[in-house]
């Protein structure tokens, strides 16, 4: 697919089936994505205030935060159920990664938390990055998130059926491809390696790039307490989990055991 409308899997799947909102607040493995999301770009985001265009925002649930903190947020989502809530948080408007209603070099900072997940070609998530670098000023941030390839292995022991044929062939396919079809469960996917992600923000031109484990090499242990019968995992088990991912930073041979990676970089000057 390589088109400027997303495939209708993923617009149903967002704009019927999920609440993306309910998956960061409420569920153990969503909050520490949240919670290590927002430590990470705190870390390189120009000071407040500085606008930042994020893209693929869905319900403003990242520009809740970058508004308190003082940043002038633009939404761009292309699901209007998304773009209505998370205009009660900032400015948002309909739109695609891959050909972005805004200006150019308008905003110090742009970020795709989501956009380069539901583009499986590459030419597409090509466009996504050259237009985030269009908008963006010179020297600002450009920072993108991805599904890890290997994510999928390791939540489906979380829910304790990998060893059934049916989620042993499911997994094995997306290992293999790199693409989960959107046939059941979750919605059309790509699946980057951690030096794919790289390469791809590289060679967009983005210079000092550099790619993190979000929630680190121990959430699925946090999700696999949430699924098993009892009180779930404790604050203890999650506020060791998000230590043991700051830990990791340094090891890029753990990034392959995160459930989601986030790769920052600079546009050219």
């Amino acid at each position: 697919m390589s088109n400027l409308e997303l495939a209708p899997s993923v617009m149903r799947f967002y704009g019927e089936t999920v609440n993306e909102d309910a998956r960061l607040r409420d569920t153990a493995d969503g909050r520490m994505e949240l919670v290590r999301t927002q430590e990470l770009l705190r870390r390189f985001l120009p000071d407040a205030p500085a606008r930042v265009l994020d893209v693929g925002g869905a319900t403003g649930i990242h520009a809740e935060w970058l508004v308190k903190d003082g940043y002038e947020v633009t939404v761009v989502d292309p699901v209007p159920r998304h773009v209505e809530q998370a205009s009660a948080v900032c400015h948002a408007v309909v739109g695609d990664a891959r050909s972005l209603p805004e200006p150019d070099e308008t905003f110090d900072a742009v970020q795709l938390l989501g956009p380069l997940y539901h583009l499986p070609a590459e030419e597409d998530r090509r466009k996504a990055l050259a237009e985030a670098c269009r908008v963006v000023k010179p020297g600002g941030l450009i920072a993108a998130a991805a599904i890890n390839r290997y994510a999928s292995l390791f939540e489906h022991v979380t829910y304790a059926h990998l060893h059934t044929d049916r989620m042993r062939a499911s997994v094995s396919k997306i290992l293999a491809t790199a693409v989960h079809d959107g046939a059941r469960g979750f919605t059309l996917a790509y699946f980057h390696r951690a030096d794919g992600l790289a390469a791809e923000l590289s060679g967009a031109g983005l210079t000092d790039v550099q790619v993190f484990g979000i929630e680190g090499p121990a959430w699925s242990l946090v999700k696999a307490a949430e699924q098993q019968p009892g009180s779930g995992p404790t604050e203890d088990l999650i506020a060791s989990a998000l230590e043991a991912a700051r830990m990791a930073e340094p090891y890029p041979e753990l990034l392959a055991a995160s459930s989601h990676l986030l790769a920052v970089g600079r546009a050219p000057q």
